[in-house]
């Protein structure tokens, strides 16, 4: 990047936005990288060559990601409108015409637009989630039977012939075919919080319906199986899991394929006779004190296992036993996503660190040596200041430990903003803060705020019991917690009195809930697509994920009094603290209701406030102009309110 350093608040903040993300989704076996960027404004697919080239290949209205055809050149683009969710897959021919003919499979010019591209499932009023693709056919997970259940369905690429080889109900969150394409291994969300099942289906002719199914976990077991794959036999699974232990492991599960006991309906108790009994586990990987992931070759003779430890994994090569092999030598710890190549010999790796916008990297998977495709960290102007983490444990009136990173401002920032602080809660809410780049948090220090990224209790990361401290009716603990981290500011020097909290989606409702249930403690919020009441975001939601909120938050028919008393708007007669509000018009998880609700209620009581909403955003801000416009504003308020 050669423009001049940024020298003023907004500048920096600003140049920190423009910073271009990363991600990689596929290597085909010349070594070519199907990845994204957001140059363009959203993230969109790029294609880079073995020499570094980088060609753009879409510019659609919204992201997309997507997958090689193997032996191909065609890409299978995954892509939705305007942010609703509503995937939808199409093909895009990359392969040169020599004749010269332009048609919508080839486009006369790259990047193509959604017109250049070749429908192959659409359905714009339902969700069609890309799982699988193979020379000859693509896995997806579609809702469009009846809009909540989800279905998983085989599509022959020659023919267009449909096979659904599931269709016995659940969210669905993954599917994975075996190596001889008969049978599929399909992840879903199970009755227990932050819990899933395994579930192994074949399919029958064409036009069947085939629910019929081996459950290799139980439906009811209080275990997050996640990164299913197929060894090398298609005998068994191997899979990170937390299965009889309190951290994920690398295991394998082998299962009974042979003993079908009858369809498998994940809405009904069938862990009693589903055959899961039958289910040989073994440990190939694990560790005591931290979770493990994995992700397994093509041909599944080779494992990456990834080792997660306070926010930042660190990788390592093993054999199909689980024995070592290398460690990889990557430039930096943080948060990698590895991408096989088909031929197993190497894998693609996108990593943001803390102070490393994105990188993509290539690994050998013998030595473990790791070549640099994009280095994310040479568009960072001269200058311009990043802030790293240190990491602590914040304790709790209960004797609990909250993890927390902690970003100092940037020397030279706003000394008016001296001792203020921000508190920045992830979504989920069972996922987790990690030390990634993050521009948000870049840009908070950079205005002169000390940034708190904590994993409230709830958040995963740190074990099965800490992931478990929020479930239902412990909702209000994990509450408790951000009164926890705003007394700690003291020992870090910080004034608690000028404080605000600041998160979206769960992240979100943190902040209507500390505001409203703390009020005498918080400053200020921003709130970007959170939940002012349970009670109307579960009756609101899109219909395919409330029995999964419910299983997390609790039910409307059961739990409705637990609901009422954890939601912020039970609150608003306490609120005293200013909100800037920001979501997405067409946001399927939490419905726009939930900030418009809260803005009128802040109107209505004359507490200063801004709602911004943008018509082309779903759950989240996936376009930088979006962004740029949204976050200096959100900001700039706190700024104005958190100032000496």
């Amino acid at each position: 990047m050669t423009s001049a350093p940024a020298t003023s608040a907004p500048e920096i903040i600003n140049a920190l936005l423009d910073l271009t993300a990363w991600a990689v989704f596929d290597v085909d076996p010349e070594g070519r990288i199907l990845a994204g960027n957001d140059e363009s404004g959203s993230m969109q697919l790029v294609e880079i060559a073995p020499d570094g080239t980088r060609t753009a290949l879409t510019a659609l209205p919204s992201r997309c990601s997507g997958r090689y055809v193997p032996g191909t050149r065609r890409v299978v683009v995954q892509h939705d409108n305007g942010g609703d969710e509503k995937t939808q897959l199409s093909l895009l021919d990359l392969a040169s015409d020599a004749s010269g003919t332009t048609t919508p499979a080839r486009p006369a010019a790259l990047p193509a637009t959604l017109a250049d591209l070749v429908p192959l499932v659409r359905d714009p009023e339902h969700k069609h989630d890309l799982a699988d693709v193979s020379a000859d056919s693509v896995v997806f997970l579609t809702n469009r039977r009846d809009g909540v259940a989800f279905d998983v369905v085989v599509h022959d690429l020659a023919t267009g012939t449909e096979t659904t080889l599931y269709d016995g109900g659940g969210y669905l969150v993954d599917a994975v075919a075996s190596h001889d394409r008969r049978s599929v291994a399909i992840t879903l969300l199970s009755s227990k919080p932050r819990s899933t099942q395994i579930l192994l289906a074949a399919g029958g002719e064409a036009d069947d319906t085939a629910a019929r199914a081996v459950a290799v976990t139980s439906y009811d077991e209080h275990a997050h199986h996640s990164q299913a794959a197929w060894t090398a036999d298609d005998g068994a699974l191997v899979m990170a899991s937390d299965h009889d232990r309190e951290f994920a492991a690398v295991l394998r599960a082998r299962a009974d394929r042979a003993d079908r006991t009858g369809d498998i309906h994940p809405t009904d108790d069938t862990s009693a006779a589903d055959g899961t009994d039958r289910t040989i586990w073994e440990t190939l990987v694990e560790a005591d004190d931290h979770d493990l992931e994995v992700v397994l070759s093509p041909d599944g003779t080779t494992m990456v296992v990834g080792h997660h430890q306070d926010g930042v994994t660190t990788l390592a090569v093993h054999e199909p036993d689980g024995a070592h092999r290398c460690d990889v030598t990557l430039p930096g710890a943080g948060v990698p996503t590895v991408v096989w190549a088909p031929d197993s010999s190497r894998f693609a790796v996108h990593l943001t660190t803390s102070g490393d916008p994105g990188s993509v990297h290539l690994v050998d998977a013998t030595t473990g040596t790791a070549t640099t495709v994009v280095d994310g960290t040479a568009q960072i102007p001269a200058g311009l200041p990043v802030s790293l983490p240190t990491v602590h444990r914040v304790p709790t009136p209960d004797g609990e430990q909250v993890p927390c990173f902690v970003h100092r401002p940037a020397p030279g920032s706003d000394a008016a903003l001296a001792g203020a602080s921000v508190v920045v809660v992830h979504g989920g809410p069972e996922s987790e803060a990690t030390r990634l780049f993050s521009p948000v948090v870049q840009a908070l220090a950079a205005a002169g705020l000390t940034v708190l990224v904590p994993n409230v209790r709830g958040s995963a990361g740190y074990g099965k019991r800490w992931v478990s401290l929020d479930d239902v009716d412990k909702r209000l603990d994990s509450v408790a917690d951000l009164a926890a981290l705003r007394a700690w500011l003291l020992e870090l020097g910080l004034d608690p009195a000028r404080s605000a909290l600041w998160g979206g989606s769960y992240g979100g409702y943190m902040v209507l809930a500390g505001t409203t249930m703390q009020p005498d403690l918080w400053a200020a919020g921003v709130d970007i697509v959170g939940m002012s009441s349970l009670v109307t975001f579960l009756e609101n939601t899109s219909e395919y994920r409330r029995a999964a909120r419910e299983r997390e938050y609790g039910s409307l028919e059961h739990d409705r009094d637990l609901l009422v008393a954890a939601s912020p708007i039970t609150y608003l007669d306490q609120l005293r603290a200013p909100l800037f509000v920001i979501h997405g018009a067409n946001d399927p998880r939490v419905p726009l209701s939930e900030a418009e609700q809260i803005a009128a209620a802040l109107a209505e009581r004359g507490i200063r406030h801004e709602l911004r909403v943008y018509a082309d955003e779903g759950h989240g801000l996936a376009k930088r102009a979006n962004r740029k416009d949204a976050y200096p504003a959100a900001i700039e308020f706190l700024a104005e309110i958190l100032g000496r």
